[in-house]
């Protein structure tokens, strides 16, 4: 595939007018126009529009009537192959707090279709989020409490084994750890995550030696920053080590809570998601999220408790909305959007930019953050 007349952004500038050459799923030759190759095979023209790196979320349920806790292999492909038209090439698989064996067998389903099914073309599962259930019953937000658990590594290794080690990140909450979860999460990989927590500044504070890095949808289902008694939001503002997840739908957070995130925490700490559920891309209605009824009117979705249930916010979306509430530059949004979820995952060495050796994961977009064409892993994935 030859990609021509972009305006590609790379990790270290930006080529006004270029090309970029792929073969099977990898880049393989980028530069400027003068020097492309002779046009033959498939050629996208991007007509001066912005070329990107695929747009990564690290945080979603389901789309389009499916959430990973089907343990469905058609519904499982309907999110992979829904996701590419906002723009999305590759995600984490998040799971609910449920149940152990609902949990298990949405692991097992999971990492059946990641080995047999996910295909060039689909948006990749790079891994799975571990969303509870080991997490805080003052902070459950959506999360069914009948099902929480404390966090302890024995618990932890039923579902790393059934998820035979593709768990990359894990949602708890630090202040009902057993001693030693956080490290031990580290031991294998996993990027352990503050969220639904009650924790306060000190809890959190002290569990960054340990490896605790990043903070589930931070601001939602933590204990917010005061004055006089400082939470987990006080320690995301003020460690660079805890990189924040966004959900920027502009209902989750308002405008200017971004906006301030994105001042104190620097772009580069700043991680842009959807939190998901199954009833984007769907009309207004009841829809089912971890075993409890939510109701979608608009862009809102809430449990009959009153709570947020998710986001149904598209990634081009959220990433649209991050430019408008901010101010950001094309160069920022590549980084929210994509660099820094690579990055964090430990996934960048093929994800995350635009660089020969690296995956074909591509997005043009124009300066409004409108989806064009996105190729996923040198397949089309959605074409406008």
């Amino acid at each position: 595939m030859l990609i021509i007349n972009g305006k590609i952004y790379l990790e270290d500038r930006v080529i006004e007018n270029g090309f970029i050459r792929t073969e099977g799923d990898r880049i393989v030759e980028l530069g400027m126009m003068e020097n492309a190759p002779k046009l033959e095979g498939d050629v996208i023209d991007a007509k001066g529009l912005n070329v990107l790196p695929g747009f990564i979320d690290q945080h979603i349920h389901g789309a389009n009537g499916a959430d990973h806790m089907d343990a469905d292999q058609a519904g499982l492909l309907n999110i992979a192959t829904f996701l590419p038209k906002e723009g999305t090439t590759s995600y984490l698989a998040t799971t609910m707090t449920q149940s152990i064996e609902a949990v298990s067998t949405a692991l097992g389903a999971i990492v059946e279709f990641m080995d047999d099914t996910n295909k060039p073309g689909q948006a990749e599962i790079v891994g799975i989020h571990l969303e509870g259930p080991f997490i805080s019953k003052k902070h459950v937000g959506a999360q069914n409490p009948a099902f929480v658990l404390k966090p302890t590594t024995e618990y932890f290794d039923t579902f790393w084994n059934v998820a035979k080690g593709r768990i990359k990140l894990i949602t708890y909450a630090p202040e009902e750890a057993a001693p030693g979860f956080t490290d031990y999460l580290r031991s294998k990989g996993v990027v352990p995550s503050a969220g639904h927590t009650d924790s306060n500044y000190q809890q959190i504070i002290d569990e960054i030696p340990n490896g605790l890095s990043n903070l589930t949808h931070f601001h939602n289902a933590m204990k917010p920053h005061h004055h006089r008694e400082p939470g987990a939001v006080t320690a995301g503002f003020l460690r660079p080590e805890l990189k924040a997840e966004l959900i920027v739908d502009g209902i989750h957070l308002h405008p200017d809570v971004v906006k301030a995130t994105y001042e104190i925490k620097g772009v580069d700490n700043v991680i842009a998601i959807t939190d998901a559920m199954r009833a984007k891309g769907l009309p207004d209605g009841k829809y089912d999220l971890g075993g409890q009824e939510v109701i979608k009117v608009g862009k809102e979705c809430r449990i009959a408790t009153g709570s947020l249930a998710g986001s149904v916010a598209e990634m081009d979306f959220v990433v649209r909305n991050f430019k408008h509430f901010t101010g950001a530059s094309m160069r920022d949004l590549v980084k929210i959007s994509s660099e820094n979820a690579a990055k964090h995952l430990e996934i960048f060495g093929r994800k995350g930019s635009i660089a020969i050796g690296k995956d074909a994961d591509i997005v043009i977009v124009d300066n409004d953050i409108n989806v064009e064409t996105t190729i996923c892993r040198g397949v089309v994935g959605y074409q406008k």
